[in-house]
């Protein structure tokens, strides 16, 4: 489809729309991958049970069980975690890859992912958050695939909160029941009336991809998406003024602001988001509900919105659904 963001110039390089991959149906087989940290088994296990409780077939590929021989906050050497995911991938019997959880070593795999293969085999569903952001990057721009900013089967906050377990089942199967996105909490930090094309995910991520071979960029005619986790507010004045002074934002439509879980007092947080991003013009939601909250909405990346930031309501609405 053609879509023009009129914030972005006509011919002007910026955020466009990404191939959709098909929804899931029941019966479908879903390849579980660990591109980051180690899996606890049990809390996999649990995972598990809730995604064949929607009548998916959920397949733990060779090394997301696995542990680095040296460094315990992987779950594998980073070529056998890009073999997982390109296998995964490349093979038709499986119509999605969920990430079994975050942490730490996406981005030391993500080269050694075979992105030509990948980009052959087609669009897939592609499922995770936090570290998984590194990923989300790369299948945007190495290989033009819409992806979704979504809860893992092997985090808690997947087996603890309906809420989470249901944005997720809901984008899968029914995706057209899931094209306006928000939380009760959500409203506007700087209101506003914004049209782009969805992305993003955790800020410190974003921020190390940058200056990177094949790194996107910049956001121009993009609504970006932000959250992240355990990070202080210095920290994260760091990381925002980084993006800002290195230019990622320039022609930015819109932001988002999902979760800060453990980043300090949301108060302090407000404040300094007001004052790293208030200028740049645009529209500014804050607690959206994605991210590491207690909640993590589904959020796709790669699709046209509309952000809405005024006195009334706060929302992220999809202008086509996150799947076929």
């Amino acid at each position: 489809m053609t879509w023009h963001n009129p914030l972005t110039p006509a011919g002007a390089p910026g955020v466009r729309p990404l191939t959709r991959a098909r929804r899931l149906h029941p019966g479908d087989r879903v390849a579980i991958v660990a591109p980051a940290g180690p899996v606890r088994g049990d809390t996999l296990d649990e995972g598990l049970a809730l995604v064949r409780a929607w009548g998916l077939e959920p397949v733990v590929m060779p090394h997301a069980r696995g542990s680095h021989r040296e460094f315990g906050y992987l779950s594998g050497s980073d070529e056998e975690r890009a073999a997982d995911l390109t296998r995964a991938w490349c093979d038709p019997a499986y119509a999605a890859v969920f990430c079994a959880r975050g942490g730490y070593g996406a981005q030391r795999m993500a080269d050694l992912v075979d992105w030509a293969a990948i980009r052959a085999a087609g669009p897939k569903v592609f499922v995770g958050y936090s570290d998984v952001t590194a990923l989300h990057e790369a299948f945007a721009v190495r290989a033009g695939f819409a992806t979704l900013h979504g809860p893992m089967p092997g985090a808690v906050t997947f087996l603890k909160d309906e809420a989470t377990r249901e944005s997720l089942r809901a984008t899968l199967f029914e995706p057209e029941s899931r094209l306006t996105l928000a939380l009760p909490t959500a409203r506007a930090l700087v209101p506003g009336r914004a049209r782009g094309v969805t992305l993003g995910g955790c800020a410190s991520l974003l921020a190390a991809d940058l200056g990177t071979r094949h790194a996107r960029p910049g956001t121009a005619g993009g609504l970006l998406l932000l959250e992240d986790v355990d990070e202080q507010d210095y920290r994260l004045d760091r990381i925002l003024t980084q993006l800002i002074r290195s230019g990622w934002l320039d022609g930015v439509a819109g932001i988002a602001l999902g979760s800060w879980a453990e980043c300090g007092s949301w108060e302090r947080l407000r404040e300094l988001f007001r004052d790293r991003l208030g200028n740049l013009g645009v529209p500014v939601v804050e607690e959206l509900g994605f991210g590491h909250g207690p909640t993590n909405l589904t959020i796709p990346l790669g699709v046209p919105a509309v952000l809405d930031a005024d006195a009334e309501a706060a929302t992220l609405t999809l202008e086509e659904p996150a799947l076929l």
